[in-house]
């Protein structure tokens, strides 16, 4: 199907990162195959499971090998970041987009994103602040905490962007493959840290409005991924010092 990573032999690349995700990980491959039964583009499907204890992998496995649109890699597990950087070196769109296995947001919410793109966008990002938004059963004490982690982001590294924490992010092929070769940080920062790297690029960024629902069975701790996340946005501004990103 594909010639090999990086060779850009498809439209469109849907990277999908994927730790003990059995419950929500089978609605998603529905979800995305009667999606691209509905698109006309050339694509794939490559959800990279993270070091799973429960039966992700099988469930990956098994859409891989009843739709040749789908791929599956084993990592151990090493942190989202980690899984998107394998998942982006292993696609061969000339289009990448990446989604949570939980998909919050509606699944047609892709083709927005890709539209942004084709249309002028290096990166674009789905955003749940800006206007024409939609965030749906969210508590009110997430939503403060996400505005405070935000804007120490602001901050700290990426000043201008009301939404970096949003699992839904599109790129053209060639800009995602050259960021991820750069980024570095393992853990839930990754995506401040890819687009610190593209502001300072020059890359154009674009916040688009999806509508977004709000998931209870969410793993992230408000507090612990908080606080990690706060260590890493101050190693990005340290490997930015250092010369690590050149």
């Amino acid at each position: 199907m594909s010639e090999g990573p990086g060779a850009e032999s498809l439209d469109l690349s849907i990277v999908i990162p994927a730790l003990n995700e059995e419950t929500r990980l089978p609605r998603a491959v529905s979800g995305l195959r009667g999606y691209l039964d509905s698109t006309p583009v050339s694509a794939e499907v490559v959800i990279v499971e993270n070091g799973s204890s429960d039966a992700t992998l099988q469930i990956a496995s098994d859409a891989a090998q009843a739709d040749e649109r789908f791929r599956a890699i084993h990592l151990p597990h090493r942190g989202k970041g980690r899984a998107i950087r394998e998942g982006v070196a292993a696609s061969a769109g000339k289009n990448i987009v990446l989604c949570d296995a939980d998909f919050s947001m509606p699944v047609e919410e892709v083709s927005t994103l890709l539209h942004a793109v084709q249309n002028g966008a290096d990166v674009a990002i789905g955003s749940r602040e800006v206007a024409g938004a939609r965030r749906i059963g969210e508590p009110a004490h997430r939503h403060l905490m996400g505005r405070v982690f935000n804007w120490l982001v602001r901050a700290i590294a990426v000043p201008g962007i009301e939404d970096t924490q949003c699992g839904f992010k599109a790129f053209r092929g060639q800009v995602a493959r050259e960021l991820f070769r750069q980024q570095r940080i393992d853990g839930w920062a990754f995506d401040v840290e890819v687009l610190f790297l593209a502001a300072r690029r020059g890359y154009s960024i674009r916040e688009v409005p999806i509508t977004w629902r709000y998931d209870p069975s969410s793993r992230v701790s408000p507090v612990r991924d908080t606080i990690a996340m706060m260590r890493e946005l101050i190693a990005i501004r340290f490997n930015a010092m250092r010369g690590v990103y050149g």
